[in-house]
């Protein structure tokens, strides 16, 4: 019964993934443990194990596709190495409730960033205004020199890759929430493409995540393959979905399901705290 409820769950998470390179992960730990009866460290383990495989299933499909930067994948996923070390350490060590607070906290916040973002989205797509009459036309700001430039690029791609490895390390999560604005904002790259290199970077750090937490046992194998077995065909999905419907339709879909995940997660975490 438990592999049977897992079907659907995993393909959820996989699908997401796949179309839109993150969000899908913050959907493995409330699942393993409020469905699936795992233990909230038990589950943030088994998360990156989920995660991963879906995540490298759907790598492969952008890959073939070209929409991949290996390079700047690989450097993104190992800055946040130290970063997701640490994350998987204090995960461990911290109480299972207050563990599970944080996380509804989590899912708020990535909540509201996939909105804001959507909105962001469509404002840009809409078609610009044309200048009022007397109104004086905007000036673009001077450049900033080229080293200095470079000197805080780096220093954000540091900062973030950090914080995703952290994020990833702690909850089990891929990251991808962020780590897709990064690569858009920060990089430069298109959103088909950010889509696909945040998958390596959420392999990255969940193969990163598991390895410092692989002599933790308790973890049901047999579980998590079925769970992952559907992410990963989830992921190829996902990757199929995205060439057919509007992003911004999804995200605002994934958000509010998140939202209300996370408020039930939150009216039952709290009063045990």
């Amino acid at each position: 019964m438990l592999a049977i409820t897992a079907l659907p769950c995993g393909l959820v998470i996989g699908l997401l993934l796949g179309a839109l390179g993150g969000g899908g992960s913050i959907l493995a730990v409330p699942a393993l443990v409020y469905l699936l009866h795992q233990s909230p460290h038990e589950a943030t383990a088994g998360a990156l194990v989920v995660v991963g495989i879906g995540a490298a299933s759907g790598l492969a499909c952008h890959a073939r596709a070209g929409r991949v930067r290996w390079a700047a994948g690989a450097a993104f996923g190992g800055l946040g190495t130290a970063g997701t070390f640490l994350g998987s350490r204090w995960s461990a060590a911290l109480d299972p409730t207050v563990l599970m607070t944080a996380f509804a906290g989590l899912m708020l916040a990535v909540a509201a960033a996939m909105l804001v973002r959507t909105w962001r989205e469509r404002e840009k797509a809409r078609p610009a205004g044309r200048d009022e009459p007397g109104q004086a036309p905007q000036r673009t700001p001077a450049a900033s020199p080229a080293l200095t430039a470079r000197l805080v690029s780096a220093l954000r791609i540091g900062a973030t890759a950090t914080a995703v490895g952290l994020l990833t390390g702690f909850f089990g999560v891929g990251g991808g929430f962020v780590v897709v604005p990064a690569l858009t904002l920060v990089l430069g790259l298109e959103m088909p493409v950010a889509v696909g290199t945040s998958l390596l970077v959420i392999l990255v750090n969940s193969v990163t995540a598991f390895g410092t937490r692989a002599g933790a046992g308790g973890l049901d194998w047999p579980l998590l393959a079925s769970f992952a077995a559907c992410a990963a065909l989830g992921s190829w999905l996902g990757n199929r979905l995205a060439a057919r419907v509007r992003p911004q339709a999804l995200s605002t879909a994934f958000a509010s399901l998140v939202t209300v995940l996370a408020i039930s997660m939150a009216v039952t975490s709290i009063p045990r705290l």
